[in-house]
């Protein structure tokens, strides 16, 4: 393997790494909560961390099968768009969101296994993209809506000092 396939293979690692970082940290954000707490909604929007979870599972779902494959978003059995992507119904748990959220990204890592940085996803809506572009796409929504989290996460778990405390 010469010195350029040894950087290429070495980026391909990086972007795993990265991906797999900011799955994690999507993931970790129910940690510790309650089913009260995941549901809870502290914004004018639908976002709960149990909805960011669930979107993220989405975002998997677009992005490296939808893309991938040409599947349409009624045949992965996710919704048409990424505002209902955060909806949470009644059946919708934390083990039940973590578990398809971890599914997602299982096969997300298989569809993408064999493929290169350079390789064309022909199903984006938008025209076929390299994976690199998908990839970083991913990456940046993943670390966006783990700000949201984390803020979400503060507002619950940190109790809040009376007024006159300071």
């Amino acid at each position: 393997m010469g010195s350029l396939d040894v950087a290429h293979a070495d980026l391909r690692a990086q972007f795993d790494a990265f991906l797999d970082e900011h799955r994690a940290m999507t993931a970790a954000a129910l940690d510790g909560v309650t089913e009260e707490q995941a549901r809870a909604r502290l914004v004018a929007s639908e976002t709960t961390l149990l909805g960011l979870v669930k979107h993220a599972t989405f975002v998997e779902r677009v992005w490296f099968d939808e893309a991938v494959t040409g599947r349409s978003r009624a045949e992965i059995g996710i919704p048409a768009t990424p505002d209902e992507s955060f909806l949470l119904t009644g059946s919708d748990t934390i083990d039940s969101v973590l578990r398809a959220h971890a599914e997602a990204c299982a096969d997300a890592r298989a569809r993408c296994a064999d493929l290169d940085l350079e390789d064309l996803l022909p199903f984006n809506r938008r025209g076929p993209l390299p994976l690199r572009v998908v990839y970083l796409h991913v990456i940046r929504e993943l670390a966006h809506h783990s700000g949201h989290a984390d803020i979400l996460r503060e507002q619950l778990l940190t109790p809040v000092a009376p007024p006159n405390a300071r």
